[in-house]
């Protein structure tokens, strides 16, 4: 996962460097380098024996100036990674600012953000360093052809024109600071393609697949997915071409409005499989919806049929409305209709523009829990036959938590549901269970039966929750599979 500092960093440092910097420094070093190759070409027009000291010279100067932009270059890219950490932990130490204080933990954060602030520093400190260190040996060798043109003008006196070679010393004068910044200010424009570099590796990642089914007459029916069923035979998936498999060879079949519940340890692929869901990346082999494979549409048509609430909301900088109807396709009436229904309506229009209120980004206005049922009332709008659930309870008050399982058991009765769990108890009354282990299916089965067998993963799982819980657990999985027999 890309961190946000990393971002930050390629959107501001970098394309500031190449809209502001880059261009101006190229222009003067281009001014600067024509004026100083036409002072040398003076002084050895009046004393042609200068060729020989300026050749030699010449390749000093690029001997040197390579050696710094070998090393610079190098820096610039430490300097450049040294400051993804210290956006990021700037971003991050704002948006949880109110936690921070809660837990009186200011301390700690400070003494993180020194750590970062001196490690840029160190490398920002070494490119200024190795700058000096270059400046000064251009100096000297300045300073050398200097010296080479005023002493060869002394044994040759007879022989050159004096008005020549008055006019090459004068412009030599001014070539002592004047040829050092141009070495320097070309060093510099190599060094600040870096950023040109970082910016064009983002611009040829590898892009996600077509958002629009092609060609057009393949797109599935309006209606789909109708029944909601899911089936996998042989699905591999990893996100990325060098990364290993994270789902290996997986194969079941979701019946429709089918409620099933996805556990396993941290590592076993659940939000991967997810991701694979999505298309967050390219699954390999069979992943059908409703007898679609799900990589032969565009990706518009297959995530705008699939709601999801996630374990951490996700809400946009923009109006109440836009966070529930982005595409403007719903009346008032049924925004505020999903609003009364996860008991939200009441809190919006105590506010100052109703539907129309704005919404700060991330949703930091609302407490978490009410974020939730805003992700709950958007899922209800969207009325799609599938629903994914991740853990949507997990960081909510109690009340929060009974509203949201009660409007699921309610309100998405029709649809396919596929809960990743994360408690056990999130997943109580699920029709069936799906174990993942290592990227791979280890049961699936009911409740009831997996707890049936006492060498089964779900058995040791439901045990490891304690007598209390895991009774508890026996017993709803229990009437579950009597009521299911009725």
């Amino acid at each position: 996962m890309t961190c946000a500092g990393r971002v930050l960093n390629r959107f501001s440092k970098d394309i500031g460097f190449m809209d502001d910097i880059l261009p101006y420094h190229f222009l003067e070093m281009f001014a600067i380098l024509t004026r100083s190759v036409a002072i040398m070409l003076v002084a050895c027009v009046a004393n042609y024996w200068l060729f020989i000291p300026a050749t030699v010279i010449a390749m000093v100067q690029f001997t040197f100036r390579w050696f710094f932009l070998h090393t610079s270059r190098n820096i610039k890219r430490l300097e450049a990674l040294a400051r993804s950490p210290l956006y990021s932990h700037i971003s991050s130490t704002i948006q949880g600012l109110s936690t921070i204080r809660a837990y009186k933990e200011e301390e700690k954060f400070s003494n993180n953000l020194y750590y970062y602030l001196n490690e840029h520093t160190k490398a920002w400190y070494m490119y200024i360093s190795i700058s000096r260190w270059f400046g000064m040996r251009v100096d000297l060798i300045t300073a050398t052809f200097l010296a080479t043109v005023v002493l060869s003008a002394v044994p040759l006196a007879d022989s050159l024109d004096p008005g020549l070679v008055g006019l090459s010393l004068a412009y030599i004068i001014t070539l002592a600071d004047l040829f050092q910044y141009c070495v320097r200010i070309s060093a510099e424009v190599e060094s600040l393609l870096v950023s040109v570099e970082r910016v064009m590796a983002y611009g040829q990642l590898e892009s996600e697949a077509e958002l629009e089914t092609i060609p057009h007459d393949k797109a599935p029916p309006l209606q789909w997915p109708d029944k909601g069923v899911i089936e996998l035979h042989n699905t591999k998936f990893k996100y990325a071409i060098d990364y290993p498999y994270v789902l290996k060879s997986i194969s079941f079949r979701i019946e429709s409005c089918e409620k099933v519940g996805i556990v396993g340890r941290t590592g076993a692929g659940k939000s991967s499989l997810l991701s694979a869901l999505f298309r967050l990346a390219e699954p390999e082999g069979v992943f059908e919806i409703d007898g679609i494979q799900i990589t032969d549409i565009g990706l518009h048509d297959l995530r705008k049929k699939m709601s999801i609430i996630p374990q951490d909301p996700v809400l946009f900088s923009g109006t109440v409305r836009y966070n529930l109807d982005p595409f403007n396709e719903l009346e008032d009436h049924q925004v505020w209709d999903a609003l009364e229904e996860v008991q939200l309506k009441e809190v919006i229009s105590n506010l100052e523009n109703g539907l129309e209120s704005h919404m700060s980004e991330g949703g930091s206005n609302f407490s978490v829990g009410q974020r939730q049922l805003m992700c709950l009332a958007r899922a209800l709008l969207r009325r799609n036959k599938i629903l994914v659930i991740d853990e949507a309870t997990a960081n909510v008050d109690l009340i929060t938590d009974g509203i949201i399982q009660e409007m699921i058991r309610k309100k998405f009765n029709h649809c396919t549901i596929l809960t990743i769990a994360h408690r056990l108890e999130t997943i109580k009354d699920s029709d069936r269970v799906l174990v993942l282990s290592s990227g791979k299916v280890i049961e699936f089965d009911t409740p009831f039966n997996l707890l049936q067998k006492q060498q089964s993963v779900f058995h040791s799982m439901v045990k490891r929750t304690g007598p209390v819980e895991s009774e508890k657990l026996k017993e709803i999985a229990t009437k579950k599979h009597n009521y299911r027999c009725k």
